[in-house]
């Protein structure tokens, strides 16, 4: 049995706004077939390298260890050939983190956590190609990297997500205890994420829901898709109610059930409404509105006002690790997004929205 293991706690290098709602196996330990019987945190502070009994007490409180396929309590005690696992909701940190002074929008900071507001075009975590300039490298910077009296090193680590070209707020751990409780909380699908989004067409109804599961579009990995069943893709549930119509496009605010990769891009292109200017999922063009040559300048100007897909992490709520109280942030549009709309309300309040006959 290996004896150079070691318990991490912080994510792994994913793809954009990979969600974490999956468990992924962070180790695996076989006993000894002369095991004597041992507890569970005594054996695997024993066997994991610079790793203390704190630290596996707190995987096992989050129901992250189990032997023989179950969750386990700390008294549990090993029996020879029993199956130790870690089974975490992220997975294992794959690079070193070179720390970089970008500047971060900061909307609240305390010794447990962080909110930060990111900014569109700032990737989130190192990977596939961007391994420098994110917000990782920004918060490796920020927060330094610290010693701790078990030997550890201590930087933020994410809980969740937001894509490169949507903007808004994530929040980030700054120890294992807040980072193991914010991604249970993730896990459970009790954080309150709502975002606002300006989608193609007029939307028929003021509210609804989308129920649909999502997976990856096997013609293209990058992006995602609706599918038939969830045997073939992720549970996804979005609810949506309309804020502003203008004709053309609908503001929309969007609330997250779960969080699956690109959940809101997907699910609303799936009912026909893809974002605007999405590109990965066919928003970067006209879709509804005129023929004219007018309205398509006027499209144009829109997409170079707003050059991303017009989505906007607004509000996240969560329960405090250590308070235990509910906290919640709001966070302005950006002024790409702002300058966007207003343009639009401008558009459909000049009363040059054209006849049926004469759109797309």
């Amino acid at each position: 049995m290996s004896e150079d293991l070691q318990l991490d706690l912080a994510p792994d290098i994913l793809s954009e706004d990979e969600e974490q709602q999956e468990m992924f196996e962070h180790f695996r330990l076989v006993a000894d077939s002369g095991q004597a019987q041992l507890r569970v945190d005594k054996f695997l502070a024993d066997h994991l390298k610079d790793t203390s009994r704190h630290r596996v007490q707190l995987a096992i409180d989050a129901e992250y260890v189990r032997v023989n396929d179950r969750v386990v309590k700390a008294n549990y005690k090993v029996k020879p050939l029993d199956v130790i696992t870690l089974m975490m909701p992220y997975r294992r940190r794959g690079i070193e983190i070179k720390p970089e002074p970008i500047p971060l929008d900061i909307v609240y900071e305390d010794n447990d956590l962080m909110v930060i507001n990111k900014p569109a075009g700032l990737v989130v975590h190192p990977g596939h190609g961007n391994y420098s300039g994110t917000l990782v490298n920004a918060l490796a910077y920020y927060l330094g990297v610290h010693p701790d009296p078990e030997g550890d090193e201590r930087m933020g680590m994410l809980v969740h997500r937001i894509d490169k070209d949507t903007s808004g707020l994530l929040v980030v751990a700054k120890d294992d205890a807040a980072q193991i409780e914010l991604a249970r909380q993730f896990f459970h699908h009790t954080i309150e994420r709502r975002y606002w989004a300006l989608v193609w067409g007029n939307i028929a109804d003021d509210e609804g829901t989308i129920d649909a599961p999502i997976g990856r579009d096997p013609n293209d990995r990058l992006r995602f898709r609706v599918c038939a069943d969830e045997t073939q893709g992720k549970h996804a549930v979005t609810h949506f109610r309309v804020l502003e119509r203008f004709g053309y496009v609908t503001l929309v605010e969007c609330v997250l059930e779960t969080g699956r990769t690109h959940q809101i891009r997907v699910h609303m292109n799936h009912i026909g409404h893809p974002l605007f200017n999405d590109a990965r999922y066919g928003g970067d063009r006209i879709l509804k509105g005129t023929l004219y040559t007018k309205y398509k300048q006027f499209i144009d100007n829109c997409f170079a006002l707003c050059p991303r897909q017009a989505l906007h992490a607004k509000t996240l709520g969560f329960v405090h690790p250590r308070t235990k109280k509910e906290i919640s942030f709001d966070s302005e549009i950006p002024s790409d997004m702002t300058a966007l709309l207003e343009k639009w309300r401008r558009y459909a309040g000049s009363n040059v929205l054209e006849e049926e006959d004469d759109t797309l």
